[in-house]
């Protein structure tokens, strides 16, 4: 029944008069928990006076505390991990940095701690999405990877760029969002050095050259903003031209190797034929040189050898004649096999040297044997006839040297 329905009574809540027994049973319960707890201290359990149970009670609501603060002083403990840091803040203020290992701290609400891994290689991508979000199309961001080169010509880029954390508390406290400032960082640094840049430079041989370009822009800009972030690898993942000009710049790309290959190839020939005909040059020049060196000296030589044969014809003229005679003579006939024998106030008489004649009579008796029954007078020619019979006589000798340095007559002895 309702406090304020007819017959109710004068059970409204703010009289203070009502149900006494609800009272009743709140005072037992108290009672009840204040003898479980003095027995949890060292209570004896039994009725005490109101003194001595207050006592025990502010004994045990104290040991409570102790035990509280205990715990709670323990909860400041924890555990660095390798590769990490510890940044210990007191109520939000930076108080300190803490390695590898076990510390502690104020518990909280008064000290926190941040673990902040400074070894952990961290990336972004820029202009791409491996994971092919939404947004991608095919794995491209077009509103990251398109951008304008030198040249006007849109060229799509995607870049990935790696960093760590060299500094901890640099990295928490002086840049709010560290991930996003260093997206935007690289967006702008890349703009900056493709629109620097031609597109075949950045599609060709610059991709080694733009990459460190913006690397080094990144991390002077990072560094300027103290973000304690450290940039350690930027990775150009693709570098093309538009989709829908592909197929037009692969067809570019096409003729621009043949016409590199033919370079090469005609580069190649070069460098075969132009030394072949240095080589061959050079050979001339040097036999043309050896040539006139040979020429001057057997000119010089016979220049000297006259001389002093004239010096010599000037003291014995008959002497030298005469010698001069006998070795043109010794030249002419030490090549021929008939010996003519000069027999003063007689006849020349020819001989045969008698090694040939040995030869001849055994080449006769070797020969076969011809029938003559059996040769026809038309077969048979007459005998051949004999030698001329050569006169000796006196030569005189010129004065004319020959031209290789030795005398005319020298010069027969050798034919």
């Amino acid at each position: 029944m309702s406090w304020n329905e007819p017959g109710g009574g004068k059970k409204d809540p703010w009289s203070g008069r009502g149900d006494d027994k609800n009272v009743l049973e709140l005072d037992e319960a108290i009672r009840v928990l204040q003898g479980k707890l003095d027995k949890l201290f060292g209570g004896s359990g039994d009725n005490q006076d109101n003194n001595d149970f207050s006592g025990n009670s502010l004994k045990g609501l104290g040991l409570l505390a102790v035990g509280a603060g205990v715990i709670w002083g323990l909860s400041g403990f924890y555990i660095v991990d390798e590769g990490n840091h510890g940044v210990e803040t007191r109520f939000g203020k930076y108080i300190g940095t803490t390695q590898a290992g076990l510390n502690w701290h104020i518990p909280s609400p008064i000290e926190s701690v941040a673990l902040v891994n400074v070894k952990q290689q961290r990336f972004i991508e820029v202009g791409y999405r491996s994971n092919g979000g939404d947004q991608s199309i095919g794995g491209s961001v077009p509103k990251e990877a398109l951008m304008l080169t030198k040249d006007e010509n849109y060229v799509d880029v995607r870049l990935a760029v790696q960093y760590q954390v060299k500094d901890a508390k640099a990295f928490i406290f002086n840049v709010s969002n560290p991930t996003a400032t260093l997206k935007h960082v690289t967006e702008s640094a890349q703009r900056g050095v493709i629109g620097g840049s031609t597109m075949d430079f950045v599609l060709t041989e610059g991709r080694g050259e733009i990459v460190a370009q913006i690397k080094t822009e990144i991390q002077q800009v990072m560094d300027s903003y103290n973000s304690g972030i450290q940039v350690t690898s930027v990775n150009l993942q693709d570098a093309q031209p538009p989709e829908q000009v592909q197929n037009a710049f692969a067809d570019a790309i096409k003729a621009r190797e043949d016409e590199q290959r033919l370079i090469n190839e005609a580069q190649a020939y070069a460098n075969d034929v132009i030394p072949k005909a240095r080589g061959a040059a050079a050979r001339k020049l040097q036999e043309a040189e050896g040539y006139k060196e040979q020429v001057l000296a057997q000119a010089q030589g016979e220049t000297s050898r006259f001389s002093q044969l004239l010096a010599q014809y000037s003291k014995a003229p008959d002497v030298t004649r005469k010698r001069l005679y006998i070795d043109a003579m010794e030249s002419v006939l030490s090549t021929t096999n008939n010996v003519i024998v000069d027999v003063k106030n007689g006849s020349n008489v020819m001989y045969l040297p008698l090694d040939k004649l040995a030869q001849a009579s055994q080449n006769a008796n070797t020969a076969p044997v011809i029938n003559a029954s059996h040769v026809s007078s038309a077969s048979v020619e007459p005998p051949p006839p004999p030698a001329p019979v050569i006169q000796s006589a006196p030569m005189s000798v010129p004065s004319t040297e020959h031209p290789n340095g030795r005398s005319r007559i020298n010069d027969m002895r050798g034919r």
